[in-house]
């Protein structure tokens, strides 16, 4: 098994003489847990460096906003991809001629390094610049697709393009159909990865698990991920500040015995809900007890996204005390229809068994649209 960083010394001729920016964070390492900074640094004329959210290092947390600095061991600039711009500007991009990718992705729709990736493939086709990523896992696999195609009319940094929550291609993979179906048309190259097939997920690799941001703390967290990350624009805790974000649902009104007994009527595969109680040291309810669940994976190719949607709507069914969460700012949308992708929850205009059909429905579309780009086999 290889990332696509160790892959680089074949695709050498795309480097030759050029200006080399990179766009990565402590995800983008060799087995041996080698910076690509320090690999590229070293192979290539290196001359900037880019922060996607969380920082070059891992060390902000979400929504943090961050300066240009220096990176202290290079010397070279770290310009922010999560701050007063997303989009690399004409000046930072006049430093180089090529500009490489290297982030571990989750695979679900709502993760922003997405965006920050298509985001810099739009200002290198702009400026004439080459650009290259370097691919690795999807950790939920490549196979399984599952939710519904996002509605343009609700796109934003965490949904930008017609993906489902859970889209099954890998992030060169997903380069390669922003670049052809999006009509981007960047001078887009990706350095595959040896050895992995698309029924792996993160575990099957072999390969060590790094955060790609500080609540994915590990390679299982991206199952759970995928179902509860709805729960971000509700007034419930998703588990920030515990050690289980994501997989800790509640606040300190929920009635955890009566959702689980309700939940349980809907017989889902693969999934399970356990009483647990938290106290998030941070974000919402901090330093407040929770009554909650956890929400546990036995099946990694159970339909996950929809156990979120019934495990909202029991929620929400019970507890008079549940809120949606206003939009961030007067005049745009709920942040619940920018990570759902469209307004049925908040509208609360379809059902259960409406939703599952819509979900089928966006799944066999994308399903025959995404084999196009497949790098890898079953």
């Amino acid at each position: 098994m290889k990332v696509g960083l160790e892959n680089i010394q074949s695709y050498m001729r795309v480097f030759e003489n050029k200006r080399v920016g990179l766009i990565t964070n402590p995800t983008g390492v060799d087995q041996s847990f080698r910076s690509g900074v320090d690999v590229l640094f070293e192979k290539v004329q290196l001359t900037a460096l880019f922060s996607p959210e969380h920082g070059i290092r891992g060390n902000l947390q979400a929504g943090v906003h961050q300066e240009p600095y220096v990176d202290e061991k290079t010397g070279l600039t770290v310009y922010s991809l999560y701050g007063a711009t997303r989009k690399p500007t004409k000046e930072m991009l006049d430093q180089i001629d090529v500009l490489v990718f290297d982030i571990q992705d989750v695979g679900a729709r709502f993760y922003t390094y997405l965006y920050t990736m298509a985001y810099a493939m739009i200002a290198c086709q702009e400026e004439h610049k080459t650009f290259v990523v370097l691919d690795r896992p999807n950790p939920l696999g490549g196979h399984i697709v599952e939710g519904n195609l996002l509605n343009l009319n609700y796109r934003s940094f965490v949904g930008y393009y017609e993906l489902p929550q859970r889209y099954g291609l890998t992030i060169g993979e997903l380069a390669l159909l922003f670049n052809d179906v999006y009509q981007i048309n960047a001078d887009l190259t990706v350095i595959p990865m040896t050895g992995w097939k698309r029924r792996m997920t993160y575990a099957d690799t072999g390969l060590t698990w790094i955060a790609p941001s500080p609540n994915i703390p590990t390679g299982e967290t991206t199952f759970p991920y995928v179902a509860t990350c709805i729960f971000e624009g509700t007034n419930l805790s998703e588990g920030r500040g515990t050690a289980k974000p994501f997989s800790y649902i509640g606040a300190p009104w929920l009635k955890a015995d009566d959702v689980i007994k309700e939940f349980e009527t809907y017989h889902l595969e693969g999934v399970k809900l356990r009483k647990q109680y938290f106290t998030p040291m941070f974000s919402k309810h901090a330093n407040v007890l929770c009554e909650g669940v956890e929400f546990h994976v036995f099946d990694r190719n159970a339909d996950l996204v929809y156990a979120g949607m019934v495990l909202y709507a029991i929620i929400k069914k019970i507890h008079p005390q549940f809120e949606l969460l206003p939009p961030f700012k007067e005049g745009s949308h709920r942040f619940i229809n920018l990570l759902v992708g469209d307004t049925y929850l908040e509208q609360d205009i379809i059902d259960l068994k409406q939703i599952k059909q819509r979900f089928e429905e966006s799944e066999t579309a994308f399903k025959h649209l995404k084999e196009k780009y497949h790098l890898y086999e079953l």
